[in-house]
């Protein structure tokens, strides 16, 4: 897992009492998507350099971009011991306080749509989620979440992605325990049935967390990396 290079352009701005990373396009960009904006809901690694410079990349492309952090500033750190409970960190928290459920993080989110629309003006909302944040932002979608994206999503029940009735793109990993082959296969045949504009790219040689974090002197996972990203701007370019 790397830590990607260069310095955030970005602002660090409160959403409510919750944490957030702010990119702003330029006018002129913006100008391309007028009240359009994306939430990113990120991985478990939360608001760090790796999402901070994706987000300003999403800027580079016209879009306001507010990654929020959805852990009630308990996000993990990039690496982690080979015993680690996940598990017991969603369902508690660091602490045994601070749970990462649904009910815990669902309020986060709708103070988050309600922050870009109301002081950011936000009236085309797209969201992006990566890993953990993909399941958010099948739960919101009735919130107002116009179009999405997910990469290698972690944890989006049937009911959820059946629920998300708006344009969807989804970046998969080859290698993915978490969203494998057959979850996949059945996730298409979930978002044929339901019948809005649908897309799943499969990224060989990758593995799950690619699209954020990756190893960018191995060639393939550089591409997939890129590929992703372009995927989801060009998904909210046609249907945001």
């Amino acid at each position: 897992m790397e830590i990607s290079g260069g310095t955030p352009q970005g602002q660090h701005v409160k959403v409510g009492k919750h944490d957030g990373y702010l990119a702003v396009p330029d006018a002129s960009l913006a100008a391309a998507h007028p009240n359009a904006g994306l939430l990113f809901i990120p991985d478990v690694i939360g608001i760090w350099q790796n999402s901070q410079l994706m987000a300003d990349q999403y800027a580079a492309n016209g879009y306001l971009t507010l990654v929020i952090d959805p852990f009630n500033g308990d996000a993990l750190s990039l690496n982690r011991a080979p015993d680690f409970d996940l598990q017991k960190w969603l369902h508690h928290g660091s602490d045994g306080h601070n749970p990462h459920t649904a009910e815990a993080v669902d309020p986060i989110i709708e103070t988050a749509i309600k922050w870009l629309k109301e002081e950011k003006g936000v009236q085309r909302l797209g969201a992006v989620g990566y890993c953990f944040g993909a399941k958010y932002v099948a739960r919101h979608h009735k919130d107002g979440i116009a179009a999405g994206f997910f990469a290698h999503p972690s944890f989006v029940s049937e009911d959820e992605l059946a629920g998300f009735k708006a344009p969807l793109s989804i970046a998969a990993a080859e290698t993915d325990p978490i969203f494998p082959a057959e979850m996949r296969h059945k996730s298409e045949g979930i978002l044929a049935e339901k019948g809005d504009p649908y897309q799943i790219n499969l990224y060989s040689q990758v593995a799950h967390g690619f699209s954020v974090r990756c190893d960018p002197t191995v060639k393939n996972q550089r591409w997939a990396k890129e590929q992703a990203f372009l995927q989801a701007v060009n998904w909210f370019d046609y249907w945001l």
